[in-house]
């Protein structure tokens, strides 16, 4: 479906054509993000981006999950992003074992939600946070039959958990149940460079490093409903139009550590947009810039990595590209939206 909007742009007004999951404004596109905030600064505009879908009324953000815990801050963090963009009651589900993630607090999220003054957060430690699998059954027994969007942007260990989870005083329904009722599809950023012209296998982040493989190959084999794997943003650089955000914004501050901590850059440098652009995917579809790859399945090897196989398969597996010559216009779109000024800004 097409999607009109017309919205202001740097002071003039700019239609977009959008092809849309959301049956129409008034019929929001139910959404759970599943991130390894912490590991990387993309995490922090893919939220931003989809609260700023929310501002245009095209998505409901039902909730967060923070499933890495080897650095338990990621939690607070994206409360404190959820404030900042005027949705402070959004719940948050965080994994609060430690043997998964990241072990480098790259983002130096340990010291930002800390600063619960400038930015208003109330979780500190994951373990302020509700857990993630408790929540995420909570979630989906909540939620109408085939309504949810699920959408990670880190490691597979939160959906691997519901997928597996036993009934419980929240439902009488297994895991296995309440994902296959109540999840329309799944959108994995990941398996960047699995579609190679060798078919070799690449060590994926989200999928095959810090101690996830063998969560993800259990869910590239067993999950019950659509899956689509995107692995476009490697050179879509977008964060230097936080610079001109409000000083309270916890995205650009992420954004400004996480770059200077691990490289020593600035917000001029930029970051490459792989989550944000499963973010987009999930809202937009293929819009005008990504290119739909075809069905296949996702093989993964413990020792090995990931690769695409194309071809019909006993799962529902599809692969979303990048189109090429895309690089600049979409960073050029994206830089736009995270730059916005909240809808609900105080």
């Amino acid at each position: 479906m097409r999607l009109l909007l017309k919205y202001l742009v740097l002071g003039g007004i700019i239609l977009f054509s959008y092809q849309v999951y959301a049956i129409s404004q008034d019929d929001p596109l139910k959404i759970i993000l599943d991130t390894d905030m912490g590991s990387d600064c993309d995490d922090a505009g893919a939220l931003a981006l989809l609260h700023v879908y929310a501002d245009l009324g095209l998505v409901d953000i039902i909730g967060c999950i923070y499933s890495s815990g080897k650095v338990p801050y990621g939690a607070g963090i994206i409360e404190a992003i959820n404030i900042y963009y005027g949705r402070p009651d959004i719940p948050i589900g965080a994994y609060y074992g430690d043997e998964v993630g990241d072990p480098v607090d790259k983002m130096t999220a340990g010291k930002l939600v800390r600063d619960s003054v400038a930015f208003g957060n109330r979780i500190i430690h994951n373990t302020d946070a509700e857990e993630q699998t408790r929540l995420n059954r909570k979630m989906l027994a909540n939620s109408d039959d085939h309504s949810i969007t699920y959408i990670t942007i880190g490691h597979t260990k939160g959906l691997y958990e519901l997928l597996v989870s036993e009934p419980d005083e929240i439902s009488p329904l297994s895991g296995h149940e309440l994902v296959s009722r109540k999840i329309v599809r799944w959108i994995a950023m990941g398996g960047v460079g699995a579609i190679n012209e060798n078919q070799d296998f690449v060590n994926d982040w989200n999928l095959f490093r810090n101690e996830t493989a063998i969560y993800s190959k259990y869910l590239a084999e067993n999950f019950p409903r659509p899956v689509y794997y995107s692995d476009g943003g490697t050179n879509v650089l977008t964060g230097k139009s936080l610079k001109y955000t409000p000083s309270g914004n916890i995205v650009r501050t992420v954004y400004r550590d996480w770059l200077w901590s691990v490289q020593k850059r600035t917000l001029d440098d930029q970051r490459p947009s792989w989550d944000l652009i499963a973010v987009y995917y999930a809202v937009e579809g293929l819009g005008d810039f990504l290119k739909y790859s075809g069905k296949g399945w996702m093989e993964i090897d413990l020792e090995k990595g990931v690769r695409w196989r194309k071809g019909e398969s006993d799962v529902e597996q599809h692969f979303i590209e990048q189109k090429t010559n895309t690089n600049q216009s979409f960073a050029d779109y994206l830089n736009e939206m995270i730059g916005r000024t909240p809808k609900y800004y105080k």
